[in-house]
């Protein structure tokens, strides 16, 4: 079989931090199901579920997916399913909830609806070993402290630099002792000018949003700052 999957640079990375094996690996808004292809592929998890809303998108999809992978010889099998993410069917699909380990990958859309998808996840499935994978276009900062409110840990991040702007990743779960930073602590590699670049530009960002008299960044401004500090004494 010879399929070929040309995936974003963030798909990638994200696909790289991928590393154990999973019961079940939930690509969430995965359009047309780029990473959940290459994580079926390679044999990532028992079961890849693709999760979206948009019919028209999953039925071209399990149309691929009957073509490329419906006779596979595998252990890797596949669902779709079209729902709102905050419907992930976990119980229906589980057949040991304690110990089936669950990843739920969330990227490409904003941050606040990260943290809508999150909190709801998070409250259903409270007991349910999770783990998080999240790349959210923007709103970085507010992603992670909700993280930290959640008493979610680190696991991993990484800082990719597509079309000239930043994406954070963040590989998370519950009942882990590393704890998340506001502004990041493994994923700055300030060799690159690119880094640089994504940091100055969170900077400017909350410099701007300060000019507001009613709103109080200051803080926030002040913890970017102190990573451009440490940065130019080490």
């Amino acid at each position: 079989m010879n399929y070929q999957i040309k995936m974003s640079r963030r798909l990638q990375q994200i696909d790289t931090m991928i590393g154990q094996s999973y019961q079940h690996i939930w690509d969430c808004c995965c359009d047309h199901g780029l990473l959940g292809l290459t994580l079926l592929k390679r044999q990532a998890a028992d079961t890849v579920h693709f999760v979206d809303i948009v019919p028209v998108l999953l039925r071209q999809l399990e149309d691929d997916l009957k073509t490329h992978y419906g006779q596979m010889q595998s252990k890797s099998r596949w669902q779709v399913h079209c729902t709102d993410v905050i419907n992930l069917p976990l119980v229906e699909v589980c057949e040991n909830p304690d110990s089936d380990k669950h990843l739920i990958v969330i990227a490409g859309v904003g941050g606040e609806l990260t943290i809508s998808l999150m909190t709801a996840i998070l409250s259903r499935f409270s007991n349910y070993p999770l783990e998080f994978i999240l790349c959210p276009v923007h709103h970085n900062y507010k992603v992670r402290e909700f993280l930290i409110s959640r008493q979610l840990g680190l696991i991993a991040e990484s800082l990719i630099i597509e079309n000239k702007r930043g994406y954070e990743i963040l590989h998370v779960a519950q009942n882990v002792a590393d704890p998340v930073s506001t502004v990041g602590s493994k994923m700055w590699d300030f060799s690159q000018q690119a880094h640089l670049d994504h940091l100055h530009k969170n900077i400017k960002h909350y410099q701007r949003i300060a000019k507001n008299p009613l709103t109080n960044v200051q803080a926030i401004i002040h913890q970017y700052q102190n990573l451009l500090h440490r940065q130019s004494v080490s």
